[in-house]
């Protein structure tokens, strides 16, 4: 039973994964061109790669970061790919002042703003739960209260755009598996707030699209050091993730699932048979590996 399941699940889930992205999709790098987006986390991983796929766009862009001088050598290199005008601030994502000084830029130097891109991440080690309650207040707010207050300041230029608002989530914000508590929490409060938030825009007939962004095991340089000695699969390339959520914003997608045919074969086997799919986790996992 349980290989059955093993081989027939993936191919369901390739089957509706299939289904779901095959559909023709009127997308052209000229959709970005002369847009006014603003990119978090932008210094490294997939921030970084999106800046660049959307400097080649010709997109005007806004980057943040903690670390400067990351940002600066981001920026340099979205000048010479072709971006319309790029500019960064630095700052922590903790910070309550940083959302209002990143939207009156784009107001000042725009004029407005078309496209929101919550991006960024706190660290939080892939390891069992300590009872460290202050990491998972601090986590929260890095990883949920700011993408919260970074898209409420936004709104009244969306709202003006009719743009959109893309949410960098993760698969560990739809299962919750082991060693990824104050970390799977902060993606289950992305979910629930954003999910929420687009049910009310659409009742008020507001045309600013919410794209989740629902993402799998990715060559980050932080995800691979974190989890490649316990979990032993094969990460997903970093470049083509940031352009398929590049594209999933821009074609005003409800989700986007990648790689589509691992994250869509997980969240079908949660929805069929969820003690199973866990316990096939714990069992893919090196547990010995893990540091308590």
């Amino acid at each position: 039973m349980g290989l059955l399941l093993k081989i027939f699940i993936p191919l369901l889930g390739a089957a509706l994964a299939f289904y779901f992205y095959s559909a023709p999709e009127n997308f052209s790098e000229e959709m970005l061109r002369g847009k006014r987006v603003i990119v978090t986390g932008a210094s490294s991983g997939i921030g970084e790669q999106m800046a660049y796929h959307l400097a080649h766009m010709e997109a005007h862009l806004l980057l943040t970061a903690r670390t400067e001088a990351k940002l600066q050598k981001v920026v340099e290199r979205c000048l010479e790919l072709g971006a319309a005008s790029a500019r960064y601030i630095s700052g922590s994502m903790d910070s309550p002042t940083l959302p209002q000084e990143l939207l009156r830029e784009a107001e000042n130097t725009w004029g407005g703003l078309d496209m929101l891109i919550l991006n960024h991440i706190g660290h939080s080690g892939f390891t069992y739960f300590s009872g460290d309650v202050g990491h998972v207040r601090q986590l929260m707010e890095i990883n949920f209260v700011s993408y919260v207050a970074l898209a409420t300041a936004a709104l009244p230029l969306l709202k003006e755009s009719e743009g959109s608002i893309v949410v960098v989530s993760s698969i560990a914000g739809r299962i919750a598996g082991p060693f990824t508590a104050p970390y799977s929490a902060t993606k289950f409060a992305l979910d629930g707030f954003f999910s929420s938030l687009r049910q009310e825009l659409i009742i008020d007939k507001v045309n600013v699209s919410i794209t989740l962004c629902i993402l799998g095991y990715i060559n980050t340089e932080s995800a691979v050091s974190a989890v490649s000695h316990v979990i032993p699969d094969t990460p997903a390339p970093k470049e083509e993730c940031a352009l398929e959520i590049i594209r999933a914003g821009a074609l005003r997608r409800r989700e986007l699932h990648y790689p589509p045919r691992a994250v869509g074969s997980t969240l079908l086997a949660h929805s069929i048979a969820p003690e199973l799919l866990d316990s096939l986790i714990r069992s893919s996992y090196r547990v010995e590996n893990v540091r308590r």
